[in-house]
């Protein structure tokens, strides 16, 4: 067995290191910065792109080198919402053709775009759970008179 998936080395230093094992002093670190959002992300997913890449910027969690993962995240992102939408139109559960009533297909693309998403949201330290275990600086004041103090 390989045991648990190793976490990129910013991550362990938000979390303390709890497992005081020693980091890894030659893992590349690309650039922070936020990435220009790929053509193909519009609608639901380009607001998703906007609003998240602020906030994995603000922690440091945000490279160059992230883009087609966050790109992927929003996708699912927007397959979620449109899914979401259509079952609210159409309801849980559809009429077949031959008069049966099973569950409808968006139910099933909605599941299952939330476990992608979801899979996304951990590895960027998106969810409640990963949060926690997280230890981000403070962030600097913007102190415009310290050279007058």
């Amino acid at each position: 067995m390989r045991g648990a998936k190793p976490q990129p080395t910013a991550l362990k230093i938000m979390k303390g290191n709890p497992g005081k094992r020693p980091l890894n002093k030659n893992e590349p670190q690309p650039e922070k910065k936020i990435p220009k959002a790929p053509d193909h992300i519009i609608g639901e997913a380009k607001k998703e792109w906007n609003r998240i890449t602020r906030e994995l910027f603000s922690i440091g969690l945000i490279t160059e080198v992230d883009r087609v993962a966050l790109a992927a995240y929003c996708q699912c992102y927007q397959r979620w919402v449109e899914a979401e939408e259509g079952i609210v139109e159409s309801g849980l559960m559809i009429k077949t053709t031959n008069g049966n009533v099973i569950q409808s297909p968006l139910v099933g693309i909605a599941n299952r775009s939330m476990q992608m998403m979801h899979k996304f949201m951990v590895e960027f330290g998106m969810t409640p759970s990963c949060r926690t275990r997280l230890v981000v600086p403070p962030k600097k004041e913007d102190n415009s008179f310290s050279e007058f103090g």
